[in-house]
């Protein structure tokens, strides 16, 4: 059943594919509930994700369920097992969604949107491009001309690329972790983008948030694209979207120019919007359904509010 679907998925993706000339995508998402896969195509290599649930079916799970998956799709799709990476997926919260399971020698470079970007399929749970915001990242590129741009919980700064690419004024990425920090250090460098104007800055975002405004720093575009939760032990107390985004969002508005913009966005499932704190202060407009691309078919992956200063 696995290989007829990933085939067909492929198939029918195909044209698709070469006209937006993508070459990472999803290929398989879940799509038969008795195989709770995720497969994602990273140029010629495959990375498969198994969600684990509270209770497994021994059978369907582990070593033994792990080599009778990338066998036969290795063979369905035409790819060697050797560039087959299977990885188990629990329920994470906090520093632990964002640890590394090996080391960081196994970056491979990807192409998406005419821009280049390292990705890892081997030691982290995540690869280093979130493939569901591929459109966010361009609907972000085509306001960021000539802007000054911040980029909140930057991760590896695909954003801040695609910004800085089409021509942004500068870009301030912002992050608590180091490594990811020398990933969108990474990135930039990869696209020949000069890091006098594309700056990064390691630490928690309220707190840089609170400095920038203290040193009277203005942005036209922001991208905010927070962890659901997050309890550092670097950070007293615990980050919690939906509890704490309008203080999040009100803090990013005080740096905000005349108009300008956030692009917020949350894959909290039960994620609600506070439009009644927000809509005194932004014009809001929900642009999910603008932001989920083709090859994603969970219509949850995630959300997003494009939000305009008032």
């Amino acid at each position: 059943m696995l290989c007829n679907r990933v085939r067909k998925n492929q198939k029918q993706l195909r044209k698709w594919i070469a006209a937006e000339g993508i070459n990472c995508y999803r290929l398989y998402d879940r799509d038969i509930p008795e195989i709770p896969l995720v497969i994602d195509w990273y140029q010629g290599r495959l990375h498969i994700a198994e969600f684990q649930k509270k209770d497994v079916d021994p059978e369907r799970s582990g070593k033994a369920w792990m080599h009778a998956i990338v066998a036969p799709t290795s063979a369905a799709l035409g790819v060697p097992e050797a560039e087959v990476y299977y990885k188990v997926r629990d329920r994470q919260r906090g520093e632990k969604q964002y640890q590394a399971q090996g080391a960081e020698r196994n970056r491979i470079e990807v192409h998406e949107g005419g821009h280049r970007f390292w990705v890892n399929l081997v030691d982290y749970v995540d690869t280093g491009l979130f493939l569901d915001h591929r459109r966010a990242r361009k609907l972000v590129a085509e306001e960021a001309k000539g802007k000054a741009v911040l980029n909140l919980y930057c991760y590896t700064g695909s954003f801040s690329v695609y910004a800085a690419a089409a021509g942004a004024a500068n870009t301030l990425s912002i992050d608590l972790s180091r490594t990811y920090l020398d990933w969108a250090r990474a990135n930039l460098n990869l696209n020949d983008l000069d890091p006098e104007r594309n700056r990064l800055r390691r630490g928690d975002v309220q707190d840089e948030l609170a400095q920038l405004h203290a040193a009277g720093e203005r942005f036209d575009l922001a991208v905010v694209d927070p962890p659901t939760f997050s309890n550092s032990k670097s950070l007293p107390g615990v980050f919690d979207v939906q509890r704490d985004h309008v203080e999040l969002l009100l803090a990013v508005h005080k740096l905000l120019a005349k108009e300008g913009v956030i692009w917020f966005s949350t894959n909290h499932r039960r994620f609600k919007l506070d439009l009644a704190a927000l809509e005194p202060h932004f014009v809001v407009a929900d642009t999910s359904a603008t932001t989920l691309p083709r090859d994603f078919r969970d219509p949850k992956i995630h959300r997003s509010w494009r939000l305009v200063r008032r």
